[in-house]
């Protein structure tokens, strides 16, 4: 115990190991999640299942502990949400990419990762680009989400005529989707730890009853994650013309990453002037769970802000995320559980945590056009061109525009401008 207390600081921070385990249990219930919902969207497109609940388990632990032991910060990391939706409906199903290849693309993305955050650029980055589009990222992102999640309960069919329509409402998946989805935010309402694995669950246990579903057991052995491991295609990444896959990576993990880290730092009380002292650590962190999480065989990981119900709980230090990795571990020996999931049931945690990507909208200056609308913009040609990389073009495209056309260019850093332009050769001489 006094290791413990020495090595993470734990009377400094006025913390017990009690404290920090309890939080670490809560932060891991309220992202377990991820186990089921990860492997369910990537396995849409193609990937193998099973080998990506492994990877999902051992990238959240890795991600975690580095997070843990080398930054001391009480976040825990995983397969982030809406990033997985991009590689698997955008870029491996929407572009008819090799989802090899796409986890190239990961790979390439985490690696500037690495570089930005050793070399600092990181706060030139994100200081360089508008809030506005940095808040349209991320509710873009969440009607993203949220097509996805309807699309999977069955809430939205396709329709040759008007493109959508609502789908089924006496089809049985559907109803116990939309009850899921009442549960999640019934008891995250009520702060229920744990909200969206408990919807899960529910709605898990409801379809062996009434939607045709099988029970294969509760452990077992972990499967084999080797048709995975070390499959990402670097090579085809550069040659497929993935550079704007790489840099939409790239950009959503850095905003996502620096946001979350922030937010939840700031609801521990562990800034110092308004700034993570740590920050670089951390990011460092996240930028090697990205790398290591591509050769594992899943999507980007990244900080989630669920980590903040353990921070209510009481974490302070890394010993909380330390003993989210040790979970994580732990459920590498449940996948029979994890594979008797079905889609409508993960539907419901997909949508809520949709809803709450939304509330950000707030935070921009509806009076300014010149900002709101390229933030607009932004968020609705993401879910409507089912691309978070055009959403993006357009929103840069159309800020740098603005601004040139109403007098304020020098409002614009040399970042948007290189951004935009980027984004505006590949749309004139890329078919």
């Amino acid at each position: 115990m006094s290791f413990l207390n020495q090595y993470f600081k734990l009377s400094e921070h006025g913390s017990t190991v009690r404290t920090e385990v309890v939080a670490g249990v809560t932060t891991f219930l309220t992202m377990a999640y991820i186990i089921f919902v990860n492997p369910a969207i990537l396995g849409d497109a193609g990937v193998p299942k099973d080998a990506v609940f492994v990877a999902t388990c051992l990238a959240a632990a890795l991600g975690t502990l580095i997070m843990g032991l080398y930054a001391n910060y009480p976040i825990g990391m995983a397969p982030g949400m809406g990033l997985n939706a991009y590689f698997a409906y955008a870029v491996v199903l929407g572009m008819g990419v090799p989802w090899q290849s796409a986890l190239g693309a990961v790979f390439i993305s985490g690696c500037l990762f690495i570089i930005v955050s050793l070399f600092k650029v990181r706060e030139y980055i994100v200081n360089g680009i508008p809030h506005s589009l940095r808040v349209a990222i991320t509710v873009g992102l969440g009607l993203f989400l949220a097509l996805i999640a309807m699309k999977s309960a069955g809430l939205v069919v396709a329709n040759p005529d008007t493109l959508v329509r609502v789908g089924d409402m006496h089809n049985p998946h559907t109803i116990m989707a939309i009850f899921g989805f009442l549960l999640i935010v019934t008891l995250d309402r009520l702060q229920v730890p744990g909200a969206l694995l408990i919807g899960i669950v529910s709605v898990t246990v409801m379809s062996f009853f009434f939607g045709g579903n099988t029970f294969h057991g509760f452990m077992s052995l972990p499967p084999s994650i080797s048709p995975t491991l070390f499959h990402l295609d670097l090579q085809g990444a550069w040659h497929m013309g993935l550079f704007n896959v790489v840099l939409v990576f790239f950009l959503v993990e850095l905003f996502d990453a620096t946001g979350t880290l922030m937010g939840v730092a700031s609801r521990a009380g562990l800034l110092v002037n308004g700034r993570m002292e740590r920050l670089n650590k951390a990011l460092l962190a996240d930028s090697c769970a990205i790398v290591a999480g591509s050769v594992l065989g899943t999507s980007s990981t990244t900080a989630y802000l669920e980590s903040a119900a353990g921070v209510q709980a009481g974490g302070r230090t890394g010993m909380t995320a330390l003993v989210v990795a040790l979970l994580f571990l732990a459920a590498l020996f449940f996948a029979p559980i994890a594979g008797v999931v079905p889609a409508y049931a993960t539907a419901p945690a997909l949508l809520f945590v949709a809803c709450l990507m939304l509330r950000d909208f707030i935070d921009i200056d509806w009076s300014d056009t010149t900002e709101s609308v390229p933030a607009a913009i932004t968020a609705l040609v993401i879910p409507f061109t089912y691309s978070i990389a055009h959403g993006i073009a357009f929103g840069f495209i159309t800020y740098a525009g603005l601004k040139l056309l109403t007098g304020q260019a020098r409002q614009v850093k040399p970042v948007v401008w290189i951004i935009a332009i980027v984004f505006l050769i590949k749309y004139s001489y890329v078919a």
